[in-house]
């Protein structure tokens, strides 16, 4: 009987324990498996794992809040468990005791374990509750702006996501697929709770040999690979609202509007069409105006719009585009172009908000709501948008517009982290250090020896998914699978569940925690709360017993063609949307009402703070695109063999216009350095065709490493860079994109790269 295991990569085969240890493979049939996840087990990861419980020798010493400005600087103190559990847990009271439980914040961002029982940000968010509650998050930092923007005007993003037109049927139907920032196929090797078969790159190939024609419109080129050609149109970053506009125009001023669909499917197209034809404020949103904003000849918009109008088209835009100043407006308006274009519900046509995001989107799956552990009730009503974090930390008591409310940031005295890295995912990483030395306490659980973890005050060395039982099942990835236990744990790490036991029980929770089961029993208990739901919805799955013999359930049979909201197209007066009208809003009265200068009633053009359009670029003339990495998901397995062959002489490589790298002097591999106003890092300049001139690119996941003494970050993290302001006042949204920077090099004898190492360990013996 083969046995399962399964991440965010995909599911793997278990090969027996040989001399060299066990080994994995992907699952038969996967047409595209990921080459990240094969690497779970290189030994070399062994290095910065965290073997014992730590503390931050300052905190030990001399209690909470003592000088915080050494965290990431100071040495820890390795002590034995019941020694670190019984410090946490007595802080936790302090905490709760003198401030409340508003005082505690439970971060736990990322992308954690695939398994859906041992996940930490439900493990920690279940103990947080049983004493009390936190201070939480909402939303993504991939997905901010979206979150909060498109149940507005159509559907959650949760709820889109799941509805996504099939690749079956856009091989069949679609005969142009124009794409706002390509369809990376490297975003795609991943799902949350784990890959199934990865679909998107067969997908694309599928397309083009049926004859499908692919335009892509962006910065860079090589974020759309279909096995044959495609056009490429550069634009500027963050102008992608301007070019639609253009498109609409033109559309308008071909009669090409689909004003029949407009009309019935859609309410206040006439306000927007007041703003695009200049009514409204004196400015027609020509392709003429277009390609001044965005670089675009008009002449290329106004047969592109034609083109559209003239075949069945699917308009994608990648999430990218709404992580940037605005973000909210090029998924508005890619909503809006694709209505004026009548073709939503239509197979092979309408929109897509991030093909190529996840491998989910796209799926032939049903939408099922897998195995789950229940994270109780938070008795705290106090939240911030996740990429608030330092907001919060810096301005505790000032207050924050977020969707038509005005909230207030709780003071913080105690961040408990799990499952996650915020030293990758935020931006503006020195604002952040500055941050992150306000709370009394930092309490980590954590496997690697990462920014996050050597800036706590106490580390809980954590297990990997790899060292655990567990079940994985990501909704529409069409597998459920046994997570078996491949190796031991490291050292002396544990569970999240067995650490959140031992705090449970040293503050009198335990049974309110755990309901009198161990891990074993509570994943058998989930696996059967999620088969009797599933029943109910006629999905027949086997006993648990037979499930983990068996190791896979295969749900294929029950895929089908996806069409996005055909449903609403056929009858839009018995299949509602959840608007307020029921319809497409591509004017929102609800928006419009919330008086907010930087998110209008309709789909806008709003220069960002900081573009190659601003004043600024005189300074700082080339825009920075952070993206995904292609050899790692986020910051996680960085420091693998595989990530490491990524690098270039250990930093991580900058994408950079030949015409811009001998304007510099810089040549291929120098170690150059990146700057702005907010900080400074060093990269490896990777000259390159597939970006336009005045752009460059660094993708995102090197460990953050700064100089101690300068500041300078030597690894190549792009968030050193990056700007942390809200996408509006009305999803306070990520806006990693809106970036200027400049380059210099090439850097003489740069300094080496340390952020794989852990810090000074001390043994509590020792003291």
């Amino acid at each position: 009987m083969t046995t399962y295991t399964a991440a965010h990569w995909g599911v793997y085969e278990v090969e027996p324990s040989a001399a060299e240890g066990p080994r994995i493979r992907p699952v038969a049939g996967d047409p595209d498996p990921s080459s990240i996840g094969l690497h779970q087990l290189d030994p070399a990861l062994n290095r910065t794992r965290v073997r014992r419980p730590a503390v931050r020798k300052s905190w030990l010493e001399h209690g909470p809040g003592a000088r915080t400005d050494l965290r990431g600087r100071e040495p820890f103190v390795e002590v034995d468990w019941d020694r670190a559990l019984d410090l946490v847990a007595a802080e936790l009271q302090r905490v709760r005791t003198r401030y409340g439980n508003a005082a505690i914040f439970g971060g736990s961002y990322g992308w954690a374990s695939a398994g859906r029982f041992h996940h930490a940000q439900s493990q920690v968010h279940r103990f947080l509750n049983t004493i009390g509650g936190y201070v939480r998050h909402l939303n993504s930092y991939s997905l901010g702006a979206a979150h909060v923007i498109l149940p507005h005007v159509v559907a959650t993003m949760t709820d889109l996501q799941h509805m996504h037109t099939s690749w079956d049927v856009m091989a069949e139907h679609t005969e142009l697929f124009v794409t706002f920032g390509g369809v990376p196929a490297k975003n795609a090797q991943m799902a949350p709770g784990g890959s199934g078969l990865h679909r998107v790159p067969e997908g694309l190939r599928r397309m083009q040999k049926a004859g499908v024609r692919f335009v892509n419109i962006g910065p860079v080129d090589d974020n759309l690979e279909t096995g044959g050609d495609h056009e490429w149109i550069p634009a500027r970053p963050n102008s992608d609202v301007a070019m639609m506009l253009g498109l609409a125009w033109t559309l308008v001023d071909r009669g090409l509007c689909d004003r029949a669909f407009l009309a019935s499917h859609c309410v206040g197209f006439e306000r927007f069409e007041r703003y695009l034809t200049g009514t409204e404020d004196g400015i027609a949103k020509t392709p003429a105006w277009a390609e001044a904003l965005c670089g675009v000849p008009a002449e290329r918009i106004e047969a592109l719009a034609v083109e559209m109008a003239g075949a069945r088209t699917m308009l994608n835009v990648a999430w990218s585009l709404q992580r940037a100043h605005h973000g909210e407006q090029p998924f508005w308006m890619v909503i809006t172009l694709a209505a004026m274009l009548g073709q939503i519900g239509l197979p092979g046509g309408g929109f897509g908000v991030g093909y190529g995001a996840m491998n989910t989107l796209g799926s032939p799956h049903r939408r099922l709501s897998g195995p789950r552990l229940d994270q109780g009730r938070n008795a705290v009503d106090a939240f911030i948008p996740v990429a608030r974090i330092a907001d919060l930390l810096l301005h505790p008591g000032e207050t924050f517009p977020y969707d038509g409310v005005d909230r207030t940031y709780p003071d913080i005295h105690l961040v408990y982290w799990a499952g996650g890295n915020p030293y990758h995912h935020h931006q503006d990483l020195n604002r952040m250090e500055r941050a992150w030395q306000k709370p009394d306490t930092i309490v980590v659980n954590e496997q690697c020896w990462t920014a996050t973890a050597k800036r706590a005050d106490v580390v809980f060395p954590a297990t990997t998914g790899l060292e655990r039982d567990d079940i994985s099942y990501a909704t529409q990835e069409g597998l459920l699978v046994a997570t078996k236990q491949v190796v031991p744990p490291f050292a002396e790490a544990r569970h999240d569940f067995d650490i959140f036991c031992g705090l449970a029980e040293r503050m009198g929770v335990a049974e309110a925690f755990t309901e009198g089961r161990d891990a074993e029993a509570w994943i058998r208990h989930i696996y059967e709360d999620c088969r009797e739901r599933w029943d109910k919805a006629g999905v027949d799955i086997p006993d648990f017993d037979t499930f983990w013999e068996k190791g896979l359930v295969d749900l294929d049979k029950d895929a089908g063609p996806v069409i996005m909201l055909s449903e609403f197209r056929s009858d839009p007066e018995a299949n509602p949307l959840k608007t307020p009208s029921g319809k497409l809003e591509l004017f929102s009265e609800e928006i419009e009402s919330f008086g907010y200068a930087d998110c209008p009633g309709h789909a806008t053009w709003m220069a960002p703070c900081e573009w190659l359009g601003a004043e600024q670029a005189h300074a700082f003339p080339l825009h920075l695109i952070s993206d995904q990495p292609a050899r790692k998901l986020h910051s996680q397995l960085d420091d693998s063999a595989y990530s490491r062959k990524g690098k270039v002489g250990g930093r991580e490589p900058l994408l950079i216009h030949p015409d811009d790298a001998v304007r510099r002097g810089i040549a291929a591999g120098d170690v150059v350095e990146v700057f702005n106003g907010r900080g400074r890092c060093l990269a490896a300049a990777v000259p390159s065709e597939d970006i336009m001139p005045g752009v460059v690119r660094m993708s995102t996941g090197a460990w953050y490493d700064p100089d101690p003494e300068t500041g300078l970050e030597r690894h190549g993290n792009p968030n050193v860079l990056t700007l942390d302001i809200g996408t509006s006042s009305l999803s306070q949204g990520c806006a990693a994109h809106t970036c200027l920077v400049d380059v210099r090099g090439p850097v003489n004898e740069p300094a080496p790269v340390r952020a794989f190492e852990a810090p000074e360990l001390i043994s509590g013996d020792d003291l």
